[in-house]
């Protein structure tokens, strides 16, 4: 089976490039092999998510899609000091158990402090919930990923798992006219973050520019350049 990404919700308004394309049911993977884990990651929220019919599924196991010599295993986490952080939230996909299941493969793991997974990364998860369940709004488009200074010193854990000096979230919600309102969002990978969560809002442009991937590139025209210069303002919570 050929997946066609144009076919796929999540890719409506663009999707970068990466080493390997990892297609669940309700997310999408863009996979590096250089840094054993997701280069990004893409999903849509909507109402349909707010629906919670399984439970928190635990279930941390390999992704036998990604080829052996690129994969990370749970002992790569072990003893390390870092959670086994996900991109796309287990909370995000409650919808089914199958859906929360897929969740928790490695190809969607990132090594992330304790303090961050559990403390302000979950806070901006339930942030961009909160938004997408407003009357006013249609969808929420994420991608988020790693961060990486490269004129910095890069851990490793496990067999070359890369550990990202911080994580980005670009959120682009559309409303019910068809209006769009993008934010994006950068943190250090810190057990406590020094400043309130609105205080991390970048221009998009800039987190382009960091990471190297196109965001929303199928969006066009003056007021999407604006959008994605502007640092923008964040929602109220």
């Amino acid at each position: 089976m050929i997946e066609v990404p144009s076919l796929r919700a999540e890719t409506r308004y663009g999707m970068p490039n990466a080493d390997l394309l990892l297609f669940n049911r309700h997310y999408i993977i863009g996979y590096s092999f250089l840094m054993r884990q997701p280069r990004w990651a893409m999903e849509v929220i909507d109402p349909d998510t707010a629906l919670i019919g399984s439970v928190r599924a635990d279930s941390f196991r390999p992704d036998f899609r990604v080829p052996e010599q690129w994969r990370v295993d749970l002992e790569d986490y072990v003893k390390s000091g870092y959670d086994r952080g996900h991109l796309i939230s287990s909370a995000d996909r409650r919808a089914t158990d199958i859906a929360n299941s897929e969740t928790f493969l490695m190809s969607n793991m990132a090594p992330q402090k304790p303090g961050f997974n559990r403390g302000i990364w979950k806070e901006l998860e339930t942030a961009v919930r909160s938004l997408a369940s407003r009357d006013e709004v249609l969808e929420v488009y994420t991608i988020c990923g790693p961060l990486f200074h490269f004129k910095r010193e890069v851990e490793k854990l496990g067999v070359d798992v890369a550990v990202p000096h911080g994580f980005f979230k670009s959120v682009l919600a559309e409303d019910r006219r068809g209006g769009l309102k993008l934010w994006t969002f950068a943190i250090a990978n810190t057990e406590t973050p020094s400043k309130p969560l609105r205080e991390m809002l970048k221009p998009t442009v800039d987190v382009e520019a960091w990471t190297g991937l196109p965001l929303w590139d199928r969006l066009r025209g003056a007021n999407v350049d604006r959008m994605k210069r502007n640092r923008g303002r964040m929602w109220a919570q």
